[in-house]
This record gives structure tokens, sequence and C-alpha cells, in this order.
């Protein structure tokens, strides 16, 4: 569907790797001008430039969203240099680390939760009215398929997810009378490097053969950016509130 978001304006968080840079460049593809945040000054820089070699238009801001003045600094930003924001993907996040409930630390969890959820929130914080003031406008946010399930010793990363989840549906409740649609994506194993990181790489490597992973390799994120666009899409008009799986199969088990 090229060219599905012409003259829009979308907002891409963690788009240095991964799943955002996938996002940001589908966007980009699909004919908006893409505003790239993260923390990772070289990588947010290099997806503007693959976004501008594709004839795309794109701006790279570096932001910490998991900090209020931050994130609000960031949509200013966007607003500063595009008039609107019509399509936002707060898709910024770590796993943390691997630790029962008993041993993970106080810093992990709060370094988590202010990653994965608090981000979030902030993030809808502050682009809802943006978009509220223009008439309307789609968010998707990064949950996770563990955010539909649990996995042993990532506690931190499956609450946060969770919560993404469920922040996900209140925001859909409170503004879907008002052209706000916000849904979610529930990535399962995409190969990226939150997940590559694993175990020196096993989990992904792991796939094929892994029970966890129906389909039977591990996913990419362009996969992901293209539910992500579809949801910002005038075909997806009638969808909110909703947490889509793009998983293999992982939470159909």
């Amino acid at each position: 569907m090229p060219g599905s978001l012409d003259g829009k304006v979308a907002l891409v968080t963690g788009a240095a790797s991964g799943i955002g840079r996938a996002s940001a460049l589908a966007f980009a593809r699909e004919g908006a001008k893409v505003v790239v945040a993260d923390v990772a000054i070289e990588g947010g820089e290099e997806t503007v430039r693959m976004i501008e070699a594709a004839g795309g238009d794109g701006l790279f801001v570096k932001a910490d969203v998991s900090q209020a003045e931050e994130v609000e600094r960031l949509v200013a930003k966007v607003t500063e240099a595009y008039g609107r924001l019509d399509c936002a993907h707060n898709n910024a996040g770590i796993l943390g680390g691997l630790a029962p409930i008993a041993t993970c630390t106080e810093e992990n969890w709060d370094r988590v939760i202010a990653t994965n959820l608090k981000s979030v929130w902030l993030c809808l914080k502050y682009e809802i009215p943006v978009m509220l003031e223009q008439g309307g406008g789609a968010i998707v946010n990064t949950s996770s398929a563990a955010g539909l399930i649990a996995f042993p010793a990532l506690a931190a990363y499956v609450a946060s997810k969770h919560g993404v989840a469920g922040l996900t549906k209140a925001a859909a409740l409170e503004y879907a009378r008002k052209s706000i649609r916000v849904n979610a994506v529930c990535p399962g194993f995409i190969d990226t490097p939150l997940v590559t990181g694993v175990g020196g790489g096993n989990a992904a490597r792991n796939a094929e053969t892994s029970p966890l992973v129906p389909i039977g390799r591990v996913g990419k994120p362009e996969e992901v950016a293209e539910a992500v666009v579809w949801l910002c899409s005038d075909a997806a008009s009638y969808v909110t509130g909703h947490t889509m799986a793009v998983d293999g199969a992982m939470v159909a088990q």
C-alpha cells in the first residue's frame, strides 16, 4: 500500500535500531515525514540517513522518553518542524536483567518500568493533546508477547509489557469518540538486538526448534513494522484498543 500515509507526520521512539528503525523506514516508504527519537545518537542519525537515502523526509531528536521534560520537548520539536503529528509509534524499550522475582533488584525493576511503561504513558500524555487539537490521529504502542503471557526470570519486563497492553486499552476507550485510535503490537521472537542478545544469541538461533515459536523461525523487524503502519493507516479505521500479536503463533498455544 505505497503512499498510504502521504502527507502525514509520524513519530517513532526507540528508532535507532530493530523494530523502531524498521517502523520509521516503513512510515517513510508510505509517504510520511518521520521524526526518529532515541537516546542512541549514532543509530538514530543512521536511521534518518537511511530514510533520506530512500527519498524520504526524516529528522532525528535525541530523547530519553522515560523523562517527562524530554518527551514534552520531543513532541514540541515534532510540531515545530512539521506542524502536526498524525501517527506515533511508542516503541522504546529494554529487556532488563534476567532474574527471578526474589533476586530482581529494585534498580532493575525501576529502570525497566520507567523505560517500557512510564515512557509510553508520557508519550501518550504529550502526543494526545496535539492530536486532539488537529482533530485526530493514530497511535501504536509496542507491548510484547510477554504482555499477553508470562516468562520466568523476566518479571519486570512482563509486568511492564502487560502494563502497556492495559494502558493501550484505557487510552483507546478514553479517546474513541475523539478520532484518536490507540492500538498495540505484541512482537514475539524478533531478530533485534534486544532478542539476539539473550543468552549470547541462543534465543534467536533456537527459534527454529523451540516449541515457543510454532512458525519455526525468528520474525523480522519489518514484519512488525508492517503491522504498525497498517494500524496507523485508514485501512484500520475501525480498529482501536487492539493488542495485535506478531509472534508466529506463540501466544496461540
